[in-house]
């Protein structure tokens, strides 16, 4: 009896691989197949939002969804976004940086004795804020990095150090208050409505362009590119929601116009889509960006690789605490002023949760930017939707805290989905 033999064709090594499928159908399975490998990304938080608006929106509806609370609860959120920015670095390195909080305030009190007490311009002051918080990084990151010294160890204590430096800067129960329109607009203020019109759609256009010609130029060197589909997805989403918000936030909201007139685009949503986009060109665009996620993901592999891991390291938290003090700027420039509790209380403890809500992981290696911004924007709506609802604080806490819980069991199980499929 003669053997079965095997008549299916043989594909030929030498032949090109079978072209993606570039429809709707191929996209959506591509990434349900991403989804069941572990890399969920931002997704988790991103429908937690939409729940949480949609809860809201029902349940107080006069007030969540109107245009006075959507501005509102942008500059509620913008001191603990634009810090949860700057710890997403170190977190990518898989450390903490508990003096962010303080460290914000300590730089916030810097522009405060500069601008009030010593009567600086405005420019020097600035400087002088934002260098302080560079060499606050600068003595973390070396105490990190060269000595050896845990992270969670090292800022510990440099969280009740920076405490005790802004409560002898200030004194007790004393405030410091900022007499300079920038720096109080910086947090209040709106544009005018030409600009934020203008700078809308300045975003979109140089979104679109500038990731149309990188995925020509990736296409031309016969790289793995994002179908045209896809990008068209992505470009037409953009523009409906910069749309959007600019339309909606270009309304009146004052209750009394007459006295007082609020439209337009908050100027702390230009500071941290300015901060976003910068941030995010640095992470993802440049060799340094590429260094930070192999250090996370790996150092000694890393290391061997050619890469400065201590350099790396240090920049890290050099960033970190500078971010911290434009995060401390924003927060005094909320209340016009700087007082001991400023970045103290919760504000570090909601931008850590914010970045890991968002979707930056704890163990290093996996993170952006922007999962800072998705991530203070769902802590800035439960706040804000609970207190709406005639919440107690501790309410407010437990909620949150809840929602951290579950995001960070989320990167756990996805990394740990990632492992068991080779995805990482």
């Amino acid at each position: 009896m003669s053997a079965d033999v095997d008549d299916r064709p043989v594909a030929d090594p030498s032949s090109p691989d079978p072209m993606p499928d570039n429809s709707l159908g191929g996209i959506l399975r591509a990434y349900l197949t991403r989804l069941k490998g572990g890399e969920v990304g931002s997704l988790p938080a991103v429908l937690g939002l939409i729940a949480l608006v949609v809860v809201f929106s029902t349940l107080r509806p006069e007030q969540f969804t109107n245009s006075f609370n959507f501005a509102n609860l942008i500059g509620q959120s913008a001191g603990v976004t634009v810090l949860a920015m700057g710890l997403v670095f170190v977190l990518l390195l898989g450390e903490i940086d508990l003096s962010a909080g303080f460290a914000g305030g300590a730089c916030a009190g810097v522009l405060g004795v500069c601008l009030t007490r010593q009567e600086w311009p405005l420019i020097p002051a600035l400087l002088a804020a934002l260098l302080t918080g560079a060499v606050i990084g600068l003595l973390i990151g070396l105490l990190v990095a060269r000595l050896g010294i845990p992270s969670f160890v090292v800022t510990l204590a440099a969280f009740l150090g920076l405490q005790g430096v802004l409560l002898t800067m200030i004194g007790e129960g004393g405030t410091i208050p900022y007499r300079n329109d920038f720096i109080n607009g910086l947090n209040n203020a709106n544009l005018p409505l030409w600009l934020g019109w203008g700078l809308g759609i300045m975003c979109i256009v140089g979104y679109a362009a500038s990731t149309y010609v990188t995925d020509a130029r990736r296409r031309a060197k016969n790289l793995t590119v994002q179908p045209i589909l896809l990008w068209v997805l992505k470009t037409g989403l953009l523009t409906v929601v910069v749309l959007a918000v600019v339309g909606y936030l270009s309304v009146e909201r004052s209750r009394n116009p007459a006295l007082t007139s609020l439209k337009g685009v908050p100027v702390s949503l230009v500071v941290i889509v300015g901060l976003l986009i910068v941030l995010t060109f640095m992470l993802t665009r440049t060799a340094w960006g590429r260094h930070v996620y192999a250090v996370g993901g790996n150092a000694e592999a890393a290391r061997r690789a050619g890469i400065n891991v201590f350099r790396v390291r240090l920049s890290c938290f050099i960033l970190c605490s500078t971010m911290a003090a434009v995060a401390g700027i924003m927060i005094a420039s909320r209340t016009n002023s700087v007082n001991p509790n400023t970045g103290g209380e919760t504000t570090l403890l909601y931008a850590v949760g914010a970045a890991v809500i968002g979707g930056t992981s704890l163990f290093g290696g996996k993170g952006r930017v922007i999962d800072a911004v998705i991530g203070g924007t769902v802590v800035a709506v439960i706040d804000n939707g609970m207190g709406l609802l005639d919440q107690p604080q501790g309410t407010v806490w437990m909620v949150t805290g809840l929602v951290l819980l579950v995001a960070a069991s989320v990167d756990a199980l996805s990394r740990r989905r990632a492992s068991a499929t080779g995805h990482v």
